[in-house]
């Protein structure tokens, strides 16, 4: 598909060994990597990319399956949409520019690749934000009544292909907005710019990014969860300094203490809620800002 560029940004499609990668880049010092969430792409970033370009090589990715990477088929294992594979994505792409390590932001399903990256990769990552998630293996401990009807997502789109993809894809811009206004806190579109909402909306008009998607979720509750009850087990991690933000009216404020389950996972933990729902950089970026430009200063 043909992907929008943020201001200021260059895109370009970056060859992998086993993906390609469509990357935007801007700005000039130390990489900071940014990882967006579902059901977005790497526009999510437009309301805060050009403030980190004034201090640092912003590195903006799609995710595998997600806005102009390449989107492979699901396997039976649910390996290919894993976020051990993103993580390994991030790492290949890392190699390709000649880069040891770099700090990384991820929000929503991009924040699971950048935790994934930082345990699986630590001497490749300097410096972790995280944007509105709990691990998760947490996540899914946390699992109650109230959680479930606000994430329903997590079981639809992990149900067996095709049948999230054939039901989405009867309406897919009528679904996607309804995801998106949903989880505001304004409950509508306004806080989401015509061009990256526009990107939204087509990505999932596309069958086999939709698909990529739904799979997305199918590793999220098969072997990302494994993976993260494996590490749980055997006392892995978090050695980087990692700061935490989220929305007082997104999805961790529902788990009741998301700042504690981070601190179980992290040695370095310093976190803050804002006044946001889950899509925090287009809904608050003054807060992104904020809370990272400093961290990563």
């Amino acid at each position: 598909m043909t992907m929008p560029t943020i201001p200021g940004f260059t895109r370009r499609r970056i060859g992998l060994s086993t993906i390609t990668l469509s990357v935007q880049e801007a700005g000039s010092g130390p990489a900071l990597v940014l990882l967006h969430g579902y059901p977005q792409n790497g526009m999510c970033w437009a309301p805060v990319a050009a403030a980190f370009a004034k201090t640092h090589r912003v590195i903006i990715s799609d995710l595998r399956g997600y806005g102009a990477s390449d989107a492979p088929a699901d396997d039976a294992a649910h390996l290919t949409y894993s976020k051990r594979q993103m993580a390994a994505d991030i790492v290949a792409l890392l190699d390709s520019l000649s880069l040891e390590t770099a700090m990384v932001l991820g929000h929503d399903r991009g924040a699971r690749v950048s935790y994934r990256l930082a345990l699986d990769h630590p001497s490749r990552v300097s410096r972790l934000g995280i944007i509105e998630i709990a691990p998760t293996g947490d996540y899914w401990a946390n699992w109650g009544a109230e959680l479930a009807m606000a994430a329903y997502h997590w079981t639809f789109l992990a149900q067996p292909a095709p049948l999230p993809e054939r039901m989405i894809g009867a309406d897919p811009v009528a679904y996607i907005d309804h995801t998106l206004q949903s989880w505001t806190l304004s409950k509508s579109l306004a806080p989401f710019p015509p061009d990256s909402l526009h990107s939204y909306r087509a990505q999932a008009m596309e069958p086999e990014r939709l698909h990529a998607m739904c799979a997305d979720y199918r590793a999220g509750a098969t072997t990302d969860r494994f993976d993260d009850e494996a590490d749980r087990a055997a006392g892995n991690k978090i050695t980087v300094p990692l700061r935490f933000l989220y929305g007082h009216h997104g999805f961790p404020a529902r788990t009741g203490d998301p700042e504690g389950i981070w601190r179980n996972w992290a040695t370095d933990v310093t976190a803050s809620a804002c006044e946001s729902g889950h899509f925090v950089m287009e809904e608050n970026p003054e807060a992104v800002i904020g809370a990272f430009g400093p961290f990563f200063a």
